[in-house]
């Protein structure tokens, strides 16, 4: 009699399935592809070399200093968008009950988490990464001539903007971790922005010698490293500061396998 054993491929397949069978995967990745390109041309368009477009307060690129940064400014939204979607990969399961079915079928229960990760981490770095480029793309033409212009074949472009790919791919699997960790949408949702976008401003109310000290290396400061040209004093070089986020989203993984191996579903 045969026996029909699951491999990992396996389980990368019925994620893969789930994943795509879903239409907000679908949505919540145009939308982050959308996001990065339309912030980059509308900051392009409003840009002004004074930090202002006209008598009003300025576009969304005003304190842009480089064509990168300008054609960058969806990056924030971005990476909400693409969160939120890894909160929603994992938790989702819970919310629904499927989880039941997945561990039936994936007794081990750790390749769930890896292959969520994976297939997340991938999907969401090549859509952003793509993203990015096109921001730039878009962006460049419309600033040319301006003192912050640059060619995509500039030093430290390509990498900034391949770059922002990669730390939105990392942001997914975080949200993923998250989404694993809580077993909540509402509550991996809130962690994640509280992490991402609060804790930043919450440090800068410090003494500054400690917000000078913590800053570099909270998970979106230390990640976005590496989206910028340039290394201001005090901040982390581009891959020394993706390095720490992944650090951190390795950390929130390791944390998530703990709770899936060794509590109840």
């Amino acid at each position: 009699m045969n026996t029909y054993r699951l491999t990992y491929r396996g389980v990368l397949a019925g994620e893969w399935t789930k994943f795509w069978s879903l239409r907000s995967s679908w949505i919540t990745l145009g939308v982050s592809l959308v996001l990065l390109a339309a912030f980059g041309v509308i900051a392009a368009l409003t840009y002004s070399p004074g930090g202002q477009a006209g008598p009003g307060p300025g576009g969304p690129g005003a304190g842009a200093t480089d064509a990168v940064g300008l054609a960058l400014t969806g990056s924030t939204f971005a990476s909400l968008a693409i969160g939120v979607l890894g909160v929603l990969v994992a938790a989702g399961e819970y919310s629904t009950g499927l989880i039941r079915a997945t561990i039936a079928a994936v007794p081990a229960r750790l390749p769930v988490l890896t292959a969520k990760s994976l297939l997340f981490g991938v999907t969401a770095s090549v859509v952003t990464a793509a993203g990015a480029v096109l921001a730039f793309l878009f962006a460049a033409p419309l600033i040319s001539g301006e003192p912050i212009a640059l060619g995509i074949g500039a030093d430290g472009v390509l990498r900034s903007l391949l770059g922002a790919g990669l730390y939105l791919g990392l942001v997914g699997v975080f949200g993923v971790a998250l989404g694993m960790l809580v077993r909540s949408s509402a509550g991996g949702i809130a962690t994640l922005v509280g992490v991402l976008l609060i804790l930043p401003g919450l440090t800068s109310l410090l003494p500054d010698s400690w917000s000078d000290t913590i800053g570099p290396y909270l998970p979106g400061t230390a990640g976005g490293a590496v989206m910028s040209l340039q290394t201001s004093d005090g901040s982390l070089g581009p891959w020394t500061g993706l390095a720490v986020f992944a650090g951190w989203v390795a950390l929130t993984l390791a944390a998530a396998a703990y709770r899936l191996v060794k509590t109840d579903v």
